[in-house]
């Protein structure tokens, strides 16, 4: 069993780089940590991973804002900016985090079916500075998604490296 290519990419741009990375996983449920994981000595890089599937794990292990998932969903830009910045700040040996929340269907709300949001966290100069983006996935079924979804999380970490 061996790691998606990007994932070995990642490790090795996070290992040349000397950072370390933590994940927040909705959607995928911990398949960006299972990845990470099939890679020997990744350990060096990889912190770990909060699964928080569900709207209260979010809110309590985060610190996201319980009125702003009660308000907007838990697939919104300021949710995915909380969940990263809650789990960098969570995980000081850390300076970069990515989280992912997202609807992969079945029965999304409408307009909604297969988007994800990334939220990407990195600390510089001791300051926390986070910036979202959205992602609408081609695959159609839901398992397909979850793949997709997981490569995005790492080639969103890839692309600020």
């Amino acid at each position: 069993m061996t790691a998606h290519p990007l994932c070995v990419e990642l490790f090795e741009k996070l290992s040349d780089a000397g950072s370390r990375i933590v994940f927040a996983e909705s959607c995928t449920g911990g398949l960006v940590a299972a990845e990470m994981a099939k890679i020997a000595g990744v350990s060096e890089v990889f912190c770990g991973s909060a699964v928080t599937y569900r709207n209260d794990t979010k809110v309590r292990w985060l610190g996201v804002d319980a009125e702003t998932i009660a308000n907007l969903s838990a697939v919104s830009p300021p949710v995915a900016h909380q969940m990263a910045k809650g789990v960098l700040q969570q995980t000081p040996e850390a300076d970069l985090a990515v989280a992912i929340t997202g609807h992969l269907g079945p029965d999304a709300p409408d307009g909604l079916d297969g988007l994800v949001l990334i939220g990407l966290a990195r600390t510089i100069k001791g300051k926390v500075v986070v910036k979202v983006t959205e992602h609408h996935l081609e695959s159609s079924s839901r398992t397909e998604r979850q793949l997709e979804a997981m490569l995005v999380v790492v080639q969103s970490a890839l692309d600020v490296l």
